[in-house]
């Protein structure tokens, strides 16, 4: 998210459980290749035992997950899979997470929102694998580092492998916050290089081996918790070379686009395992003057990236895409604000499968607590139309892979809140709808394989699941 521009389900759990144990008991297997099954009968037991069951148990005390199963995430055509089955995702973003855990005063928080987000079914967040020369930095000046934050880092990861939630590493940052590009600059400054933009960290050859530097020790890094390189720990869902990358000085696209590929390139050669992504917010740019009627407004097509083409990029393995109609259309709440999300959303998984033919991940979405006439119910709306739009996409198949809130908070954390903060012990109609959503990804993903037949005609006890509200 641009900074400069920011102004629990206990029930579905069980329902998943149960779900699954009565599937396993009845002739049906998946999509309806065997035998008839009333799903209406289903749900009436299913709640029979939810009287009898504890309310204390999240998704990830359910799962039954061994470390033999705990394998990379790979990318399958349109699709994420782990060891064959699908993986779509329901994940969130907490970028502070390195920064909490170099303080012992504050690491607790850490555990505590693994914790939470696991007992609400959430298996993938997004966060800082960098602070440049800023507050508790990770990296203090090009390539000198403090072990003790880095030491905080492989805590962060080895904590996520015990709640089984798998994490995005973004490697540097557009803006200021963290330090990013504008720090990179001032480095070079420092050097004595000649140098007029931020932007220049997109061209500049020195600016450029600052960045492979970091990237290259953040990769070969050795976790001190779990004695993992991080380069074969398959906690690691993906590497993002940027967040949110823009390059406003070059609108044709081509400066940030040599970088991308130099860069997905570059990670690559070093670690050939782990998927990578871009980071972008998903404006379509001059390649694609035809989806330019999706951005959110005119300057969009004029900030340097371009979705299509950055996307085409060879070493990128997936699209990602933000959602924030409050930041870039009105920060007064308005049904336009549902409109344009599914319309944004649609056409980027359309381009997904039929340009790209990769995963798309929305990896932010929100709004904020801030914005004029924002109320909780407004919030709950948008998020379920997210999901809404995702699951039409997963039932056959699609390139919609799954969203990741922005921001998950512990409680105690409130003087970090931006205005998107999403605390679910306080939030019940909120974690309610997420909690829903995890439990059918998880149905999903449990009961499919890459040899699905997409796209049955009959409609089965599996699809009415995905999209049953009562439960």
């Amino acid at each position: 998210m641009d900074y400069h521009k920011i102004t629990l389900g206990s029930k579905s759990f069980f329902s998943l459980v149960i779900f699954m144990i009565l599937i396993e008991n009845s002739s049906w297997t998946v999509f309806g290749l065997n035998g008839d099954w009333g799903f209406e009968s289903t749900v009436e037991e299913t709640q029979n035992h939810l009287s009898h069951a504890s309310t204390h148990h999240g998704i990830y005390d359910l799962q039954v997950r061994e470390d033999d199963d705990w394998q990379m995430v790979q990318k399958q055509g349109n699709q994420f899979v782990v060891n064959d089955q699908p993986f779509y995702v329901n994940g969130f973003n907490t970028y502070w997470l390195m920064v909490f855990a170099a303080d012992q005063s504050t690491r607790g928080k850490v555990s505590e929102l693994f914790h939470q987000a696991s007992s609400a079914g959430l298996t993938v967040c997004r966060t800082w694998a960098f602070n440049d020369g800023q507050w508790r930095a990770l990296q203090t000046s090009p390539s000198v580092y403090d072990e003790e934050v880095f030491k905080a880092l492989d805590f962060v990861i080895s904590e996520a492998k015990k709640y089984k939630i798998r994490l995005i590493l973004s490697l540097t940052n557009n803006w200021d916050a963290y330090g990013g590009k504008a720090q990179y600059v001032k480095w070079g400054k420092a050097a004595g290089l000649n140098l007029t933009s931020d932007d220049e960290f997109f061209s500049h050859t020195t600016l450029k081996s600052y960045y492979k530097a970091h990237v290259k020790t953040v990769l070969n890094r050795v976790n001190t918790f779990t004695n993992l390189t991080y380069k074969n720990d398959p906690t690691i869902f993906a590497w993002e070379l940027m967040n949110e990358p823009r390059c406003t000085s070059d609108p044709s696209g081509d400066t940030l686009q040599s970088w991308i590929q130099e860069m997905a390139v570059y990670v690559k050669s070093i670690d050939a395992k782990h998927l990578v992504e871009i980071g972008l917010e998903g404006f379509y740019g001059p390649s694609a003057p035809d989806r330019a009627k999706f951005n959110p407004n005119s300057y969009a097509t004029q900030v340097g990236t371009d979705f299509i083409r950055n996307h085409q990029t060879l070493g990128v393995d997936f699209a990602s895409v933000h959602i924030y109609a409050d930041s870039w259309i009105s920060q007064t709440i308005s049904d336009a604000h549902l409109q344009f999300t599914k319309s944004w959303m649609e056409a980027h998984i359309e381009d997904a499968e039929k340009y790209l033919r990769m995963p798309v991940l929305f990896t932010e979405f929100g709004v904020s607590a801030k914005d004029t006439g924002y109320n909780t119910s407004f919030r709950d709306t948008l998020i379920s139309s997210v999901y809404k739009t995702l699951l039409n996409s997963t039932k056959k198949g699609g390139s919609g892979a799954g969203s990741l809130l922005w921001q998950l908070f512990p409680d105690g954390t409130d003087y970090m809140n931006d205005g998107y903060a999403i605390v679910l012990s306080k939030s019940p109609s909120t974690s309610n709808i997420i909690s829903l959503h995890s439990t059918r990804i998880a149905t999903f993903n449990s009961f499919c394989s890459t040899k699905c037949k997409w796209g049955c005609k009959k409609k089965n006890p599996l699809e009415e699941f995905l999209y049953y509200d009562d439960l």
